[in-house]
């Protein structure tokens, strides 16, 4: 029980530290975030590694590609799966987000550090 509750905790602690960022919700974050790190990941995919409704994620994805932050196509192997990919304006606005955070967690500690790989790399496997 008290790692779930440690896992509840960094979420809630983690989603706050990403909200100071005003413009873009956590979840318009997420999905600029997971577009950049996975490219050729299918968006069903991605949909999955965030966890949410398919018809959020068309909303939230909708209003990227409005903005100019992402866009939506059809993958190069399977031309029936669609796939994100983040725009010029969409990776500055996500380097933006990224600088901001890194700016109010401070300098580096390889003590923490190395703890958010090693949990990033459990969790990885897990889900």
């Amino acid at each position: 029980m008290e790692r779930a509750r440690k896992l509840f905790e960094l979420e809630a602690l983690a989603e706050n530290l990403m909200k100071q960022h005003k413009n873009l919700s956590l979840l318009k974050l997420k999905i600029l975030f997971f577009a950049s790190v996975y490219e050729n990941l299918s968006v069903s995919m991605i949909i999955e590694k965030i966890g949410i409704k398919k018809s959020n994620f068309a909303l939230m994805s909708g209003e990227l590609e409005k903005e100019g932050l992402i866009t939506i196509g059809p993958a190069e192997i399977d031309r029936r799966c669609r796939v994100l990919h983040l725009t010029e304006k969409g990776k500055a606005e996500l380097e933006a987000c990224e600088s901001e955070v890194e700016k109010s967690l401070g300098g580096s500690n390889p003590e923490v550090d190395r703890a958010l790989e090693v949990l990033t790399n459990f969790l990885n496997k897990r889900i």
